[in-house]
């Protein structure tokens, strides 16, 4: 049983096709194993090789440099200390470096790499304790314990542990390991932890439902590589004990099955609904689908970004309300966004509809491909889509959850590519490959050319090993066919179904229509050819009129990738200004030396700008270029966004040339990139507005901070304003204690005289007048308040 399973290895969805006649329940489609489908794309394949050659290795070195692996080596007492990394959850790091480099294995062996996994799942080992107990930051027994952990296993899992989200990672990646390399070592080592999991929990037992869904999804794997049915019972046990009672947050305030809209954190919901498919699949409980289409319905028609993110907001890194789809402060987590293509990829499994690889690709093209620089070696957490300069990747972040969880996934795309059932083979995405698997009628070979997804032409030669009757269902993309996804929550301004012409062998051929596929069905012979030739004009997407951010605004869009604009990609290195005609014509041209070679748009634009002491405008005419969304943010930060302005009143003007503007900025905050906040003249509409750059101290609380002007020559100045930034009753800023302007004579800092009082509220310019002086610094000096740290949107100062 062993050889047999590794044979037919799988990635996200391991041991699915290969137990599937062994079941008597079990999803009907099955996904093609990505180990039978060898990439030769010139899109995908060189970056999935970035992900094995710099991704892989940098995110090892970081879990060594980061203290990562020593929390291990700690809890088992081979390094003396209990000083562990920031989080409880930072042990999943290692596992999910693990669970990549094995799907880089199971395509092209690796000894030192392999090496390298024996290495760190031996120090896993030693740190498991004598019952399969695996979490090093109880286990560590350190003097002073994280907070989060509580006073004895598991009671504290529904709220911050992460106990059972670091065994649900354990699972994946150790199922994965195993089948790569038939080694048990790992695997041993979660079968030991989730054999604890099942002794602990359950009916009369601890009735504690995991904080962080995923252990549903890990249980479920193990349950596929071992046909151990505790471990699939444990998982809907897991789904069953949420709820009610508990918070919107981690989806706990209803019981799974009465839960109708998608609320909470975005990750946590994306995972827990790819639990209930695998689940669902597995057992046949209709109530668990039933939600889930109900709760695909709600996000795909009131929660999903453009790009494919989902999880709008920051605070709880959740889901907004209908329609709530900000840009500038959208979180888009990349994270969620793989959780997004799990479970479209399990609700396609589940339907055989496209609309689900629909919504699929439009992610993963766009949403989660952003999370990754080009590089490989600099990452997004959360995936905006708008900015005026103050977003970056980092090189690594404490929590590196969005960084290890790419690096996972990335190796797996090509095993989204295909699926089959009997004697359907369906073509989902489109990329050049040879695939091969076995339908009931013979084994087929398939080979797929197109340089998608810059061209709609795709080629299939189908081979079989002998003469036989079977059908290619190839997916019409709902973009093809004038709808960007399922519902009203997006549209082209330019609409019109067309139909997609397909040959076989050179002539054209007629097929119907089967839940968004086309299908041929033939008796096919080696050397058949289909071509598919999906049209590819450039799309001005428009938003549902309820998505208040995207009002007289327009998103470009080509085939599947979704397009910015970029600073600097324009004459003026500015975006925010820029005001394009609905009607305006766009042409495209490829750049093969440009962003490692990009599809750019072009289209004429105007542009506005503020003029110093005046309510007027300047307008200027210039060529717009727009790059794909992805590609952002790789040659440094500059500004950037994805909904156009066809309406004036939609943009934001470039800033008046002011004493403010001019002058070079400093302060006590660390962060170089929101230093642009405080002098860019964006209009905010409160103290809380998040769709604005702004500059702030958080965590610190009760300090004395300051930022200071430098100008470009002496100037005499007799009054400043001031914008707060406040956050409160839910964030952690608010209006300072106190303020104070100070000005500069030689090397000394002077308080000036005011005549008026420094004012302090929320949602409003303060100002304070004081007696004029001429210098070429001012300094504000800001306590914090006792318990809450601040922030600034924007300084003025004036003559």
């Amino acid at each position: 049983m062993i050889s047999n399973i590794k044979k037919t290895a799988v990635t996200l969805l391991i041991g699915m096709s290969c137990l599937v006649h062994s079941q008597k329940k079990d999803y009907a489609i099955q996904p093609v194993d990505f180990t039978h489908v060898h990439l030769t794309d010139n899109f995908w394949k060189p970056k999935i090789e970035v992900n094995a050659e710099v991704t892989i290795p940098y995110i090892l070195k970081k879990c060594k440099e980061t203290g990562r692996i020593n929390n291990f080596l700690r809890a088992s007492k081979t390094i003396p200390g209990d000083k562990l990394t920031d989080f409880p959850f930072d042990d999943t790091d290692v596992y999910k470096l693990i669970e990549g480099a094995s799907y880089g294995l199971q395509v092209k062996k690796n000894p030192v790499l392999e090496k390298q996994l024996d290495t760190l799942i031996g120090i896993i080992a030693a740190a498991q304790e004598p019952d399969g107990y695996l979490y090093t930051f109880r286990t560590v027994n350190a003097a002073h314990p994280h907070e989060w952990i509580g006073d004895k296993r598991w009671v504290k899992d529904e709220d911050l542990s992460h106990e059972l989200y670091n065994a649900g990672h354990l699972y994946e990646a150790a199922t994965a390991h195993f089948i790569a390399t038939g080694k048990r070592t790992f695997l041993n080592v979660a079968i030991k932890n989730a054999d604890l999991l099942v002794k602990d929990f359950g009916q009369g037992k601890l009735q504690i439902y995991p904080g962080h869904q995923i252990v549903e999804m890990g249980l479920v794997k193990l349950y596929r590589v071992t046909k151990e049915k505790k471990y699939l019972d444990l998982a809907k046990f897991f789904l069953d004990v949420r709820g009610p009672g508990g918070d919107s947050y981690n989806q706990a305030d209803k019981k799974v099955v009465d839960q109708k809209e998608a609320v909470g954190h975005a990750v946590r919901a994306a995972y827990m609904y790819t639990g209930m498919a695998d689940v669902a699949a597995l057992t046949g409980d209709q109530q668990y689908l039933n939600t889930i289409d109900n709760i695909w319905g709600d996000v795909v028609d009131k929660k999903l970004y453009i790009t494919g993110g989902i999880g709008a907001t920051g605070a709880g890194e959740a889901f907004g309300a209908a329609y709530e789809l900000p840009n500038m402060s959208a979180y888009a987590e990349t994270c969620a966004a793989i959780g997004n293509v799990y479970w479209n990829l399990r609700m396609f499994l589940l339907h055989g509809d496209s609309k689900y690889i629909d919504v699929l690709e439009r992610t993963l093209y766009n949403g989660l491909l952003s999370g990754v620089s080009l590089s490989g070696d600099h990452f997004f957490y959360p995936n905006p889509l708008a900015s005026l300069g103050q977003h970056q990747r980092g090189e690594w972040f404490s929590c590196a959850c969005c960084i290890s969880n790419i690096t996972r996934f990335l190796p797996s795309v090509p095993g989204y590519v295909y699926a089959h059932d009997h004697n359907d083979l369906y073509v989902n995405l489109f990329m050049s490959n040879t695939m091969d698997v076995e339908l009931d009628a013979a084994k087929v070979t398939l080979t797929q050319q197109t340089n998608y997804p810059w061209n709609g032409t795709v080629a299939l030669t189908v081979d079989p090993s002998k003469k036989a009757d079977f059908s290619v269902h190839v997916r019409i993309p709902s973009w093809a066919i004038g709808k960007p996804v399922s519902g009203d929550l997006y549209s082209f301004k330019d609409s019109k179904s067309v139909a997609i012409p397909i040959s076989v062998n050179g002539k054209k051929v007629d097929y119907v229509i089967e839940k968004g596929y086309a299908v041929i069905k033939r008796a096919w012979v080696k050397g058949d050819k289909v071509t598919v030739d999906f049209p590819m004009p450039i799309q001005k997407v428009l938003a549902n009129e309820n998505v208040k951010a995207d009002k007289d605004r327009f998103a470009l869009q080509k085939g599947p990738i979704v397009y910015c604009l970029e600073g600097f990609d324009q004459a003026d290195k500015s975006v925010q200004s820029i005001v394009v005609d609905k009607d305006a014509v766009v042409t495209e041209s490829y750049k093969a030396d440009k962003l490692n070679g990009i599809l750019e748009l072009s289209t004429v634009g105007s542009s506005s700008s503020r003029i110093e002491n005046s309510q007027e405008l300047t307008q200027s005419k210039s060529v717009v270029n727009a790059i794909p969304y992805y590609a952002w943010n790789n040659r440094g930060s500059n500004e950037m966004e994805v909904w156009i302005p066809y309406e004036t009143s939609a943009s934001n003007p470039k800033p008046a040339s002011t004493i403010a503007s001019r002058s070079v900025v400093s302060s006590s905050s660390k962060s170089k990139l929101m230093l642009k906040a405080l002098n860019d003249q964006y209009e905010v509409a409160n103290s809380a507005d998040k769709e604005a750059n702004y500059l702030h101290w958080w965590p610190k609380n009760n300090t004395t901070e300051f930022v200071q002007y430098d100008f470009d020559k002496a100037y005499t100045v007799s009054s400043t304003k001031v914008y707060w930034y406040d956050d409160t009753p839910w964030g952690g800023c608010a209006v300072p204690a106190s303020w104070q302007i100070f000005y500069k004579i030689g090397e000394e800092w002077v308080p000036v005289k005011n005549t008026s009082t420094y004012e302090l509220a929320k949602d409003k310019y303060n100002s304070v007048q004081f007696e004029p002086v001429t210098t070429t610094a001012l300094k504000m000096v800001v306590q914090l308040p006792v318990d809450k740290s601040a922030g600034i949107h924007e300084w003025m100062v004036n003559q």
